[in-house]
């Protein structure tokens, strides 16, 4: 072996180690090996379960290039069968050289001739060469064809070529099994990551697709600004480090208490429980009292007509999205109003604790509830702050923990605002909005209709400047919302009608 090939092993040892896409990976191993080798054609399979399947293909002088961006060739697995060189070679481990595949009864080469007959091609030399990892498990093959002379002309492969041939197949197989591993170890990262948010959403029937709803948007919205001019761009990497941070960024909701976060109505069911079971008590009372002779029937009625007014008052305000005046103003005389209770008090018909709560103008979490439901993003940070992330996800515990900050500081939890908010933020706000607005498993409203949704965010942009303009144009215009499980199809006549 000349000193060239030396230092060309070696620079293929280094070229191979800083490669983490698979499919260049494997293109490069089969171009350093075809030219250390000096051939005009070659093949990489990869063993999958009993079968070889071809993942690249190259032949100069028919300039075939395929596999290197992840397109499979289609051609037919090789069994794994003793009569099949390239399998051979692999079962046995060992390398395989052929002169003259035409002069060769050996092995069935009749997938090669195959090819020749519908390319005009002319298959002659060959070498095969085994990939096992460490372990001693199988990989794959390296095929090499047609062996070139000084001057071009095909020959066979002689032994120092053999010796390339399986240095390059030794380092490839440990670069590929390092792969391998790297993969292996995200996808377990990643199945995590889905298995806590998938926590999440099983803890309450509300709000459980929020995450997947805001990771298909994401998906499409990033995409979608990648094909613009005039917006920001996103390599892989860096859309995955959002997608990772939408997954998470409501993580701290684990421990959230359910009797919070599922809130439906203003009252706690122990509280309306409470009065309702009041409401009976004044109408047995009432009942009481007429048979005692201290109040005529028709005042007993009087009074059982006010507690079903009370009731239904009280049903009222429970579930409104937003208390109008009028309604608190009629609560608030049901606050003042007394009755004779058995022991000689006189409680109110509706307690402080009732009323306070019943007076939520909107939504149905009382200061405290929100304060406690608030809570969950310093959750997230501490949790995330328990994950070691790798360089390229270094940003997510970050940006999870910030997605309820608004441009104007008027978000939470450390009131951020302009350029203290980074772009991914600004997206996930955006979306988390957005799919909030829309989604009809919120215990607490009903789903808007999407024209509404979008005027909302074009006010909490424009107006209220909460959100990133130019990037909530952008997201109306990507209109990534479509085909999704909310909105099924086009959205064309849902943005003109409103409904």
């Amino acid at each position: 072996m000349t000193q060239e090939n030396i230092n060309k092993i070696l620079e293929i040892g280094i070229l191979l180690s800083s490669e983490h896409d698979v499919n260049r990976l494997l293109e490069q191993i089969l171009s350093c090996a075809m030219e250390l080798t000096h051939c005009d054609a070659g093949t990489l399979y990869l063993l999958d379960n009993d079968v070889l399947r071809f993942r690249i293909m190259r032949n100069n002088t028919l300039k075939t290039y395929i596999g290197g961006d992840g397109t499979m060739p289609q051609l037919p697995p090789v069994p794994l069968s003793r009569e099949n060189v390239c399998a051979l070679a692999l079962l046995d481990n060992r390398n395989i050289l052929v002169e003259d595949v035409r002069s060769c009864d050996e092995y069935d080469f009749s997938g090669p001739m195959h090819y020749d007959a519908l390319t005009k091609y002319r298959t002659k030399s060959m070498l095969v060469v085994p990939m096992r990892n460490r372990q001693g498990e199988r990989l794959g093959v390296l095929q090499l064809i047609n062996a070139l002379d000084e001057e071009g002309n095909v020959c066979g492969f002689v032994q120092s070529m053999v010796l390339l041939a399986e240095s390059v197949a030794s380092q490839a197989a440990v670069t590929i099994q390092n792969v391998r591993y790297m993969k292996e170890i995200k996808e377990l990262f990643h199945s995590f990551v889905r298995a806590m948010s998938t926590a999440v959403d099983e803890r309450t029937p509300y709000n459980g697709s929020h995450p997947r709803h805001m990771a298909e948007y994401c998906s499409r919205f990033i995409d979608y600004l990648n094909t613009r001019s005039d917006a920001p761009h996103f390599t892989p990497a860096q859309k995955e480090e959002l997608m990772m941070s939408i997954w998470l960024h409501d993580i701290g909701k684990l421990v959230t208490p359910l009797e919070v976060m599922n809130k439906a109505k203003r009252l706690l069911p122990e509280q309306y429980a409470n009065f309702s079971h009041r409401m009976e008590t004044i109408r047995l009372l009432a009942q009481i009292r007429q048979l005692k002779g201290d109040i005529s029937a028709s005042e007993r009625d009087v009074l059982v007509r006010q507690t079903q007014e009370a009731s239904s008052l009280v049903d009222q305000a429970n579930s409104a999205v937003f208390l109008k005046n009028d309604l608190l103003e009629e609560l608030t005389k049901l606050r003042d109003r007394i009755y004779a209770a058995e022991d000689g008090s006189f409680p109110h018909w509706l307690t402080q604790e009732e009323y306070d709560m019943l007076s939520i103008r909107r939504g149905t979490l009382s200061e405290a509830e929100r304060k406690i439901m608030e809570q969950h993003v310093e959750i997230t940070d501490k949790l995330l702050s328990q994950i070691h992330f790798s360089k390229d996800m270094s940003h997510v515990r970050e940006w999870a923990a910030s997605h309820h900050e608004l441009l104007n500081g008027g978000g939470y939890p450390r009131r951020l605002k302009g350029d203290e908010i980074p772009l991914q933020v600004r997206i996930i706000t955006i979306l988390d909005i957005f799919d909030a607005l829309v989604a009809n498993d919120r215990p607490y409203k009903k789903a808007l209709p999407l024209s509404k949704a979008l005027s909302i965010l074009r006010e909490n942009a424009e107006q209220r400047g909460e959100l990133d303009p130019v990037l909530t144009r952008l997201f109306i215009e990507s209109r990534c919302w479509e085909y999704s499980e909310t909105f099924p199809g086009k959205t064309d006549e849902i943005l003109q009608t409103g409904v």
